[in-house]
C-alpha cells in the first residue's frame, strides 16, 4: 500500500507539471461531477471536484481526448489523525497487474475494458462475465462509479444533473393530531424545501431520517407566525442522494412546546408535482388519530375539468394490508355535497387518482376562492374520515417578473426597467407590487395579460393601472401597489405554471414599452427576496446612459457575520455573437480589475450567461460596507457589447461591518451551488465558448478547474488558458507546506512539526477570499495576484491581513544590476538578471510573461511551434493514440479520429487505437497468410 501512495503522490505531480505554462490548453483535465465538494467536517476524499465517501472506489476521467482511465483504480482510504480523527486519503494504482490469464491464443481488448478477453462464441462472452465478476468481487462499488459515465442508467445520471421533485406526508407518531405537507426539490446536491403544516404547533426542528433511522440532517425551525418553512440541505453525501432516490429517507417534525408533538413521514418521488396548481391538506377530527393526507390538484388545459391525487396515510387500519376498503371522495361547499365518487384503496395503496369533470362557474368560483372542501370517507360501521380545503399551491418560490423593452410586443432599445412581485393568497387574492423606470414618456397603462394569440390581439386580463402612481421627481418611473380580488380559477392555474405577462404601455409606446413573463423563482435559502423588493437595474441608469433592451432586478443583503448575498435575474440581454455576462458591484473596493483606465473600482461577483445568478461575497472591504450603508453603491450588469455597463441599479443596505467580512462563519463549500445559474443550451450556441471538463464556459470566464485547485483558468474566445499557481519566494529560513494550500509558509517557530503547523491553520477559519484566483488565503500568507488575461504576475506580491480580512498588493521591487544586457531567465519573470557566461539569452530579452510567447511547455519539456509528440500519463505510460502538437504557445491535443464500424461487438487489438469489427480482422489474417503462402511459394 506504500508503494501504492507513492505513485498517487507521482501521478497528481505529473499531472500538475504536466499542465505546462499559461498560455496553452491543460493536458490532463478531469471531467467535473455533477456534486460541488462537501463541506468540512465529513470525512471522505476529494477528487477532480467530487467528494466521495470512505472505501468508494473509481476510475479517474482525465476529460478530452484521453478519456476514463480503465486500467486505474483510486480508493478513498481511512486514515487517523494524532488527535483520532478520522479523514479519507486517496491512492490509485494500475490494475492491470491483476488481470488474469485469457484462455485463448489471440485475446482482444473491448472498448471500455481494461483486460483482454477471448473474442469468439460463447466462451469469450463468458469471460468477459467472468472478469466483471472478478473486479466486481474485488472492487465492490467498481458499477457505480460516478467518473465512468458507461456504469450509471440514464435515468440515474439525469436524476442527478436536472432538478427531481419529491413530497412527503407528516403525520403524528407520538400523540399528535398534526399534518404536514412537505415538498422537496433536488438541484445537484442541495435539497431545498417547503412544508406547511395544521393542527399541530409551528415546530421547532426539522430532521432527515436515513434508512436506519439514524439522523442525516437537521435544521433548526426560525421562529414567525406562519404555517411554512423555507429550508436548504446543502451537500447531501452520495450514499444519502442514494436513498433519497430510492424513496428510503424520512422527514420528522418536533415541537418544543409542553406537548413535545411529533410527526414524521417517508419522501416519494411523485410526476403530479410538475403539474399541480392546486393542492389541500387532509386532517381528522379525531384526536391523535394518526391520520392525514394531500390533495394535488390541477385544471386541465382547455376544458373545466379538475384532476387530483391524494396520498393518504392511516385512513386505513394496518393489519388489513391486502384489503381493499370502499372509500367516498365528496367535493363540498359550505358542507353541502356538490360532487362524490366511490373509489377503493388498501393499507398498502392508499393513493387515488381520479377526475372532477366539468366544473361549473359557481364551482370554478369557489374553488378560486378557497372555499371548496374535499373529503375522503371509508364505508362501514366506524367510519373514518379526513378532510382539508382547496387553494392554490403554496411554496416558498417566489413569483416576479422582470420587464424589458426587448421582450415588448414590438420589441425596442429604450434602456427602461420594471420589476413586480406577486403573493397569492389561500382566498384567491393576487398582491402585486410593481416598480418601472426610465421610461421614455408617461405611463398610461399596466395590466395583467395572457399571451397573445394573433400579434394584433392582446389578452388582457387585469388593468391594474388605476393603482399606479408616477414618481414626482423621476421622470419615467413609478410604482403600482394594490390587490386583484377576483383572480379566476383558471388564471391562477395560468399563474401558478408561468403563463402570464405583465405589460407597460406609455403614451409613445401605446401597446407595450415593457413586457415581461411571471415567473416562479425557486427557493435557494436566501430570505432577502421574502422581506424586501428587489432593486431594478436598467440601462438609463447607467453613465452615459445606454439605451438597451435589457433589464434586470437584483436582491442584495448582509448576513450577521458580514457576508454579502446576490441574487440577479435579467431579462432581453443581447444574444449576439461574442457577448459574454458580468455582474459586477461597484463601490470603493480596492481589490477588483485592476484597471487603471477605470474611475470605478469593480469587484467581480460572477460571470453568468443566462437569465440567473446567484451567490455570495464573503470578503468585503469597509469602504465598501460604508457605501452599502450610505447607498452610494450600485449592481451592474456589463455586456461584450457594453463593457462599461449595460444595466445599473443602485443599492442601499444598512449594516454595521466596520470591521470587514468574518468568513469563519461560513464554510466556502456552502454556497458552491449558488455561483453559477446559466443557461447551457444558450451557451453552447455562442461560437466564443470554451469547452473544458465536461462543461461550457462563456468568453471571458474565469474558474478554478477541478483537476487541480492550485490552477486558475480562463476563457479566450475558444481557447482555455490555464494558470499553474506561482508561489512567491519565502525569505523565512523554515517553511512548510499546509495540505489544503498550493505554496509553503513560513513556519515561525522551528521546533513546531509539520503536522502541528497545519492543524493550526486549520484552526484559525480567518482568512481572505482573493476574487482574482477565486480562492480562500490564510492570515499573513503571500501570493503573486492573477491578473485577467494575463495571469499570474510575478511583478506583484498580495499579503493578507488576517485582522481585517483585508488584501493588500504592491508591486516587486527589482535588485539593481551591473551587467550591460540583462536578460530574463524564464519568460514569466519579473525582473532581469545578469546572464552567466554559458547562459544563453533568450531569443526576445525584452519577452516577458503574457508577451505571447511561440514556445510550449509540456511537463518539464519546451516544444517549438508546430512541434508533435505523444503525452504521457502516470501509471499509464505514452499515449500513442493521442497526438499533442504546438500552435504559437498553445498546446493542443487529439485523439485519433476512428471510423464508424457497423458490427455490434468490436474488438481492440492491443498497440491498435482504433477497434476493429471481428470479420474483417479475420478477413485481413487470412489474406495475410495467402500472401504470406505465396511468397514462400515463390521462393
Amino acid at each position: 500500500m506504500e508503494a501504492a501512495r507513492v505513485l498517487w503522490i507521482l501521478f497528481c505531480a505529473c499531472i500538475a507539471s504536466t499542465l505546462g505554462s499559461r498560455l496553452k490548453t491543460p493536458a490532463l483535465p478531469i471531467h467535473p461531477e455533477t456534486e460541488p465538494m462537501i463541506s468540512k467536517g465529513l470525512s471522505g476524499c476529494s477528487f477532480g471536484g467530487r467528494f466521495y465517501s470512505l472505501e468508494d472506489t473509481w476510475h479517474p476521467d482525465l476529460g478530452e481526448p484521453f478519456g476514463v482511465m480503465h486500467c486505474v483504480m483510486c480508493h478513498c482510504e481511512p486514515q487517523r489523525s494524532r488527535r483520532g480523527k478520522v479523514f479519507g486519503k486517496v491512492s490509485c494504482r494500475n490494475m492491470k497487474q491483476d488481470c488474469p490469464d485469457p484462455t485463448c491464443d489471440d485475446p482482444v481488448l473491448l472498448p471500455g475494458h481494461c483486460c483482454k478477453s477471448c473474442p469468439k462464441g460463447d466462451s469469450g462472452r463468458k469471460e468477459a462475465e467472468s472478469l466483471f465478476e472478478f473486479f466486481q468481487e474485488k472492487d465492490d462499488d467498481l458499477h457505480k462509479s460516478y467518473n465512468d459515465r458507461s456504469y450509471i442508467s440514464s435515468e440515474e445520471n439525469s436524476n442527478r444533473d436536472s432538478a427531481a421533485d419529491f413530497v412527503a406526508v407528516l403525520t403524528g407518531v407520538t400523540d399528535s393530531s398534526g399534518v404536514a405537507r412537505a415538498r422537496f426539490t433536488l438541484t445537484r446536491t442541495s435539497l431545498t424545501f417547503s412544508i406547511t403544516f395544521q393542527r399541530i404547533n409551528r415546530p421547532s426542528l426539522i430532521t432527515f431520517l436515513d434508512s436506519d433511522g439514524n439522523t442525516a440532517f437537521e435544521f433548526r425551525v426560525p421562529q414567525a407566525d406562519t404555517d411554512m418553512i423555507c429550508g436548504v440541505w446543502r451537500n447531501l453525501p452520495k450514499s444519502h442522494l442514494r436513498q433519497l432516490e430510492a424513496e428510503h429517507l424520512r422527514v420528522s417534525m418536533t415541537t418544543a412546546d409542553d406537548k413535545k408533538e411529533e410527526i414524521q413521514g417517508k419522501v416519494i418521488k411523485h410526476r403530479a408535482l410538475f403539474a399541480e396548481t392546486f393542492s389541500a391538506i387532509l386532517t381528522s377530527d379525531e384526536v391523535h388519530s394518526g391520520m392525514g393526507g394531500i390533495a394535488m390538484l390541477t385544471l386541465s388545459d382547455t376544458e373545466n375539468n379538475l384532476h387530483f391525487i391524494l396520498i393518504l396515510q392511516g385512513l386505513v387500519p394496518h393489519g388489513s394490508f391486502s384489503a381493499k376498503v370502499p372509500v367516498r371522495v365528496k367535493l363540498l361547499y359550505r358542507q353541502h355535497l356538490l360532487r362524490e365518487i366511490q373509489a377503493n384503496i388498501s393499507a398498502d395503496d392508499s393513493d387515488l387518482a381520479e377526475v372532477l369533470a366539468d366544473l361549473n362557474s359557481r364551482e370554478l368560483f369557489w374553488l378560486s376562492r378557497g372555499q371548496l372542501q374535499i373529503s375522503v370517507e371509508t364505508e362501514g360501521q366506524n367510519p373514518r374520515q379526513v378532510s382539508g380545503y382547496i387553494s392554490g399551491k403554496r411554496s416558498c418560490d417566489t413569483l416576479q417578473s422582470v420587464m424589458s423593452s426587448g421582450s415588448a410586443l414590438t420589441p425596442g432599445k429604450t434602456g427602461g426597467v420594471g420589476s413586480a412581485v406577486f403573493t397569492l393568497h389561500h382566498n384567491g387574492s393576487l398582491d402585486y407590487k410593481v416598480l418601472v423606470a426610465g421610461l421614455s414618456s408617461a405611463v398610461v397603462s399596466v395590466t395583467i395579460e395572457m399571451k397573445p394569440r394573433r400579434r394584433s390581439k392582446r389578452s388582457i386580463l387585469y388593468d391594474i393601472t388605476a393603482d399606479f402612481a408616477a414618481a414626482e421627481k423621476e421622470r419615467g418611473s413609478g410604482r403600482a401597489l394594490g390587490s386583484c380580488g377576483r383572480v379566476d380559477a383558471r388564471h391562477i392555474h395560468m399563474l401558478l405554471q408561468n403563463e402570464l405577462f405583465i405589460n407597460i404601455a406609455t403614451t409613445e409606446q401605446q401597446e407595450s414599452e415593457l413586457r415581461g413573463q411571471i415567473q416562479m423563482l425557486p427557493y435557494n435559502g436566501m430570505d432577502a427576496r421574502r422581506n424586501e423588493l428587489p432593486v431594478p437595474l436598467a440601462g438609463q441608469f447607467v453613465s452615459p446612459p445606454v439605451r438597451t433592451a435589457a433589464a434586470g432586478h437584483a436582491w442584495v443583503s448582509v448576513d450577521e457575520q458580514c457576508h454579502l448575498h446576490y441574487e440577479i435575474v435579467v431579462n432581453g440581454l443581447s444574444k449576439s455573437e461574442d457577448t459574454s455576462v458580468n455582474a459586477h458591484l461597484h463601490g470603493l473596493a480596492e481589490i477588483g480589475e485592476m484597471d487603471d483606465s477605470s474611475t470605478n473600482h469593480k469587484r467581480l461577483l460572477t460571470g453568468f450567461y443566462g437569465q440567473q445568478a446567484q451567490g455570495v461575497l464573503k470578503d468585503i472591504s469597509v469602504g465598501l460596507f460604508r457605501h452599502l450603508d450610505e447607498g452610494t453603491a450600485y449592481i451592474q450588469v456589463s455586456t461584450k457589447m457594453n463593457p462599461r455597463g449595460e444595466i445599473r441599479g443602485w443599492i442601499q443596505v444598512p449594516n454595521s461591518c466596520e470591521l470587514g467580512s468574518r468568513s469563519e462563519v461560513v464554510e466556502e463549500a456552502e454556497f458552491d451551488d449558488l455561483i453559477l445559474v446559466r443557461d447551457p443550451t444558450e451557451l453552447r450556441k455562442d461560437p466564443h465558448t470554451c469547452f473544458f471538463e465536461g462543461e461550457h464556459h462563456a468568453h471571458g470566464s474565469q474558474w478554478t478547474p477541478q483537476y487541480n485547485t492550485c490552477f486558475t483558468c480562463i476563457c479566450q474566445k475558444k481557447t482555455v488558458i490555464c494558470d499553474p499557481v506561482i508561489c512567491p519566494v519565502l525569505s523565512c529560513p523554515h517553511t512548510i507546506q499546509p495540505e489544503d494550500q498550493c505554496c509553503p509558509i513560513c513556519d515561525e517557530k522551528k521546533e513546531f512539526k509539520q503536522m502541528t503547523a497545519i492543524e493550526k491553520v486549520e484552526e484559525d477559519p480567518e482568512g481572505c477570499f482573493f476574487e482574482g484566483d477565486q480562492k480562500m488565503h490564510a492570515p499573513g500568507t503571500t501570493w503573486h495576484p492573477f491578473v485577467p488575461p494575463f495571469g499570474y504576475i510575478k511583478c506583484a506580491v498580495c499579503t493578507c491581513k488576517g485582522s481585517t480580512g483585508e488584501v493588500h498588493c504592491e508591486k516587486v521591487t527589482c535588485p539593481p544590476l551591473t551587467c550591460s544586457r540583462p536578460i530574463r531567465r524564464n519568460p514569466s519573470d519579473c525582473c532581469k538578471e545578469c546572464p552567466a557566461e554559458d547562459t544563453p539569452p533568450l531569443e526576445d530579452d525584452e519577452m516577458m510573461q503574457a508577451d505571447g510567447t511561440r514556445h510550449c511547455k509540456f511537463g518539464k519539456n519546451y516544444y517549438q511551434n508546430s512541434e508533435h509528440w505523444h503525452p504521457s500519463v502516470p501509471l499509464v505510460g505514452e499515449m500513442k493514440c493521442i497526438t499533442c502538437w504546438c500552435d504559437h504557445g498553445v498546446t493542443k491535443c487529439q485523439k485519433k479520429q476512428c471510423p464508424l464500424l457497423s458490427c455490434s461487438n468490436p474488438i481492440r487489438r492491443e498497440g491498435k487505437c482504433c477497434p476493429e469489427c471481428m470479420e474483417d480482422l479475420l478477413g485481413k489474417e487470412e489474406m495475410a497468410k495467402k500472401i504470406e503462402k505465396k511468397k514462400n511459394w515463390r521462393q
